[in-house]
């Protein structure tokens, strides 16, 4: 089961040019969402406390993002996965994909 039922990546990436997330989005697609704004220190606080696989996978990606492949690898294996080799924009539609 999705989070959103009628939210999809083209919707989610639409929101981007409003001043805020959906207002019903996860705390991990406000990350994205936050992320994508280009404020990568919101997106990390938002989940870097969180426990869950799905938190450690965007944990890993915003490190990996900042350049620090240590610490992403880290967080990767955290989440079950390892560093992708495609590009930072797959990867972060690939992570509101598997969100939504």
């Amino acid at each position: 089961m999705t989070l959103f039922s009628i939210m999809d990546i083209t919707t989610f990436q639409n929101s981007l040019s409003e001043k805020a997330p959906p207002a019903d989005a996860s705390v991990y697609l406000k990350a994205l969402w936050h992320d994508a704004q280009g404020n990568w220190q919101k997106a990390h606080e938002l989940i870097q406390d969180l426990p869950s696989k799905s938190a450690a996978w965007i944990h890993a990606y915003l490190h990996r993002k900042e350049g620090d492949n240590w610490n992403a690898d880290y967080w990767y294996t955290s989440a079950g996965k390892k560093r992708p080799a495609g590009s930072l924009q797959e990867e972060w539609e690939q992570l509101v994909k598997a969100l939504l």
